[in-house]
């Protein structure tokens, strides 16, 4: 019997790639995104498929389905968006992961959580690895997400403990690749766009803050991984590569062969210095590597932007 998948912001950049996933696996999938972020055009594709279904719905509201697997992808994500909405943010990372925790329990199913990086804060030791508690300000303007993502692991966590829940929990590092929106407000979309619109990149701050970035594909795999595997404890998914975002940029502006002026703007508060994984609890849990360096993942996102716009 075919398993049925629930992904919440399954019409958003990582859920719609875990969905076409999915479905090429042959398995079920129930789509669920209230469309505030998410976009109709990244699921149109699969409406033909009679193992996918779409509902417009919002997690905040109590959620009611029979599933077997739920992936855990709603969020705001942007950070953009997040500061123009710190409290929608709050409240999707809280009662959004609440309503799926119970559902997960009411099924018992197997639940994952898509986390993030942010939970790390400004950290003040790299890599980061799973057993770093982090250096979040809470009261920063960017703490609405971290806060948010650290309240949905503590969430968690406890319906693991109280009700013995099947978890997973994914610390995701920075994706990036295909099926990203052209207009993605974050970092490599952003640059991409602008060099092809604009030719003018914006960079916050002197650009020397690193980052590491994942890309899609890997993500994906890592994803179904942790969610095949034993293991129930916190989880990096990230690049080990880590590059400044000058480098970046550098690197965006060579491949799209245009003249480019590069404007520093103000410092945004509170922003992270260096961003880096640790990834051996991946790679000794799940037998899992990022195969795609930085380089690579570009070219491939540089030409589907070309393709889709």
């Amino acid at each position: 019997m075919k398993k049925i998948n629930l992904i919440t912001g399954g019409a958003g950049f990582i859920g719609s790639q875990l969905t076409e996933r999915l479905l090429i696996e042959n398995e079920k999938v129930i789509c669920i995104d209230n469309l505030s972020f998410g976009s109709e055009k990244n699921i149109e594709r699969f409406k033909s498929n009679n193992n996918f279904k779409f509902i417009r719905y919002d997690i905040q509201k109590i959620l009611d389905f029979k599933v077997d697997k739920i992936w855990h992808l709603a969020s705001i994500v942007s950070p953009k968006s997040y500061l123009k909405n710190p409290i929608e943010t709050i409240d999707i990372c809280f009662l959004g992961t609440k309503n799926v925790l119970n559902l997960a329990l009411k099924n018992n199913s197997k639940i994952l959580l898509a986390s993030s990086s942010e939970i790390y804060g400004s950290p003040i030791i790299s890599p980061q690895n799973e057993k770093y508690y982090g250096n979040v300000n809470c009261f920063a303007n960017r703490a609405c997400y971290a806060e948010g993502k650290r309240i949905s692991e503590t969430l968690f966590f406890e319906y693991k403990r109280i009700f013995n829940l099947n978890i997973k929990v994914a610390r995701i590092f920075n994706a990036y690749g295909p099926g990203s929106s052209f207009y993605d407000t974050r970092v490599i979309p952003s640059f991409i766009r602008g060099v092809k619109l604009n030719s003018s990149i914006k960079i916050n701050g002197n650009g020397k803050q690193t980052r590491s970035f994942l890309y899609i594909s890997d993500l994906i795999e890592g994803l179904i991984k942790l969610m095949d595997s034993n293991y129930c404890e916190p989880l990096n998914l990230g690049n080990y590569e880590e590059v400044s975002i000058n480098l970046l940029s550098n690197l965006i502006i060579s491949k799209l062969n245009k003249k480019v002026s590069v404007k520093y703007v103000k410092k945004i508060s509170e922003e992270p210095i260096s961003r880096k994984p640790c990834i051996k609890l991946a790679y000794s849990e799940l037998n899992w590597l990022p195969k795609v360096n930085l380089s690579d993942g570009l070219d491939k996102t540089i030409q589907y932007f070309d393709l889709d716009n």
